[in-house]
């Protein structure tokens, strides 16, 4: 074999099947994208990071990937020649051709290990872009329009989606790069062993008929008969692989929550049952993993069996012709690695039945995430229209899921410095209504004219406070600054004895009594500054000596800025110049307090 002519023919049939794959390819996936259910997911999901419009990277770098698997293609073409030549040699026991081809060897083999880590880093780095830009998005999509709230009302919403952003886009960018690249080197591999295969192919007798070609026959027939059987075999793995998925996203969910109520739980002396609720969560998962286990074993089982007869197959068939002196040992040995070629990239499907079942499923987990996002975004809202110093409510009419009515066509108008107190009966309304006018409830009608991003402020009775800093907690959702103004708030907010913790990072949710939350969400409104702040119950935890403290605090400091509270003590009319009264069944009435 003259080894310059076949470089110089490996050059030009990477150009080719270089250029083949690019188009076969590109067909492929729009023909999926267009005519096929998890085609139009996979679209869905990665389109925005492959067009060239928004950067022209991603597609060079992935098609710099493929020539580099093309060349893997090629190279085992070559050794399989060189399996020829070299096991030639040893049967013609000649010397110099025998040390020649170790020359060979050395050479291809130098080059294939070059390829291997060229083609890991380039995968590697290209799974880290990704992975970069795919997590960004999604986690752009789910804080976009607060889908991460407004995706509860939606009907079929995403579960865990803490999972699906983390766990599953890990194994989505690697798994379709895996299998999208096995998939290619298995098809060019069938193509250029094939023929290898077909040259070196004699007639095989068979009950008086003599089939030509027969080891490319036998091969095709082979694998696709498996291929039927371990399909059927491994169909439900599609299934059993998404649930394995849900089920243990949904304990570790239990397990979190479990750690976030530690304390109620323990006042409740409730283990005996959160006990109970773990190990049924846990027990749905093993389950479900026996069931993969059982179903993996009648799967793989089936695979190696069929891949161990493939080892001898081509010896067996080969035999007669070896012994009869109509080929060399160094053309059996070809045939048989050709063969493996050939039963592999047939077989590729067959093999990675199981990838490709936990890849659907990932598939499924992410695009039904978008979907559930899109959903939340559809939802209607009252119509929010941007005014400084103005908080005007014009024909606002709130209702349950359900369609009752909590709320029917209110107006009102507060200007700069009102005040206005919400009431009524627990249950009825009150902070609804508060998010109704934030624009967080879908069940709604009407329009909201106020201060809108910032310039309005929403305390909870229990506030949120962020991992990090106690001053992050503080300044929070604004910008930290590191001046004195921070130490100045916390004594102004009976909160003297944190100054000197300013700086530390600690879970302040855990470390500070809902007092002392609630005064510090009270210091994020002296630092933010905002023109409208609501509070719903945000002094519930203080004794009327604080509350009174810090209501006077927040008129003094903020003159201008317009107080909405949402309470049910009797302390709090002397802060509040009018009061909503919610009647129920729509019902509400406005008056002055005197």
């Amino acid at each position: 074999m003259d080894w310059n002519k076949e470089l110089l023919a490996s050059l030009i049939w990477l150009g080719k099947a270089f250029v083949v794959s690019l188009i076969g390819l590109s067909v492929t996936t729009v023909a999926l994208g267009r005519f096929t259910a998890w085609g139009r997911q996979f679209r869905q999901i990665t389109s925005a990071y492959f067009n060239p419009s928004r950067s022209r990277l991603p597609l060079a770098w992935l098609a710099l990937i493929i020539l580099v698997t093309l060349f893997g293609v090629r190279l085992n073409v070559l050794f399989s020649y060189w399996y020829n030549g070299f096991y030639t040699a040893m049967q013609n026991l000649d010397a110099a051709a025998f040390w020649f081809m170790l020359l060979v060897f050395a050479t291809l083999a130098t080059i294939h290990v070059g390829r291997v880590l060229l083609n890991y880093y380039l995968q590697q780095a290209f799974l880290i872009r990704w992975r970069i830009w795919l997590t960004n998005v999604l986690i752009e999509r789910w804080l976009e329009k607060q889908a991460y709230y407004r995706s509860q009302f939606v009907p079929e919403s995403a579960d865990n989606p803490d999972q699906r952003i983390q766990q599953d886009v890990e194994s989505f960018v690697s798994s379709s790069l895996s299998l999208s690249m096995g998939l290619l080197d298995a098809v060019v591999s069938l193509f250029a062993f094939s023929i290898i295969l077909w040259n070196l192919s004699g007639a095989l007798p068979v009950f008086g008929w003599e089939i030509p070609r027969a080891m490319v026959f036998l091969v095709y027939l082979y694998v696709i008969v498996a291929t039927v059987f371990a399909l059927k075999i491994g169909r439900p793995l599609v299934v059993l692989n998404f649930l394995n998925e849900q089920l243990s996203a949904n304990f570790r969910y239990a397990l979190i929550r479990l750690r976030e109520y530690g304390e109620s739980i323990a006042f409740y002396r409730g283990e005996t049952v959160e006990r109970d609720n773990l190990l049924s969560r846990f027990g749905r998962v093993i389950g479900n993993m026996w069931a993969i286990v059982f179903r993996s074993l009648k799967f793989q089982g089936f695979n190696l069996t069929i891949s161990q007869a493939a080892v001898v197959f081509p010896f067996i068939v080969q035999a007669p012709r070896l012994l009869s002196k109509q080929i060399t040992l160094g053309d059996v040995m070809q045939t048989a690695e050709s063969f493996g070629q050939v039963e592999g990239a047939l077989s590729f499907f067959r093999t990675s039945y199981d990838n490709f079942a936990s890849y659907r499923a990932v598939i499924d987990r992410l695009s039904g995430f978008l979907d559930s996002t899109d959903a939340a975004e559809r939802l209607a809202t009252a119509t929010i229209e941007g005014a400084s110093q103005q908080l005007a409510v014009q024909s606002l009419s709130v209702r349950t899921p359900d369609n009752l009515t909590l709320v029917a066509d209110l107006n009102l108008t507060l200007s700069a410095s009102a005040s206005l107190l919400i009431r009524g009966q627990s249950g009825i309304g009150k902070t609804t209504l508060l998010r109704a006018v934030a624009g967080l409830w879908p069940y709604v009608n009407g329009k909201v004219v106020r201060p809108v991003d910032r310039q309005a402020l929403f305390l909870p009775q229990k506030p949120y406070l962020p991992l990090g800093t106690l001053r992050s907690a503080l300044y929070y959702p604004a910008t930290v600054r590191t001046d004195d103004q921070a130490a100045t708030v916390l004594r102004q907010c009976h909160l003297g004895h944190l100054v000197a913790h300013l700086d530390e990072e600690a879970d302040w949710a855990r470390t500070l009594s809902l007092g002392e939350q609630q005064r510090l969400a009270i210091g994020r409104i002296l630092l933010n500054r905002p023109q409208l702040v609501f509070l719903d119950e945000a002094s519930s935890a203080m004794d009327e000596g604080l509350e009174h403290a810090m209501y006077q605090l927040l008129r003094q400091s903020l003159p201008e800025a317009i107080l909405v509270s949402v309470g049910h003590r009797s302390s709090l009319l002397g802060f509040h110049k009018q009061e909503l009264e919610l009647l129920g069944e729509g019902r509400w009435r406005l008056d002055t307090i005197r």
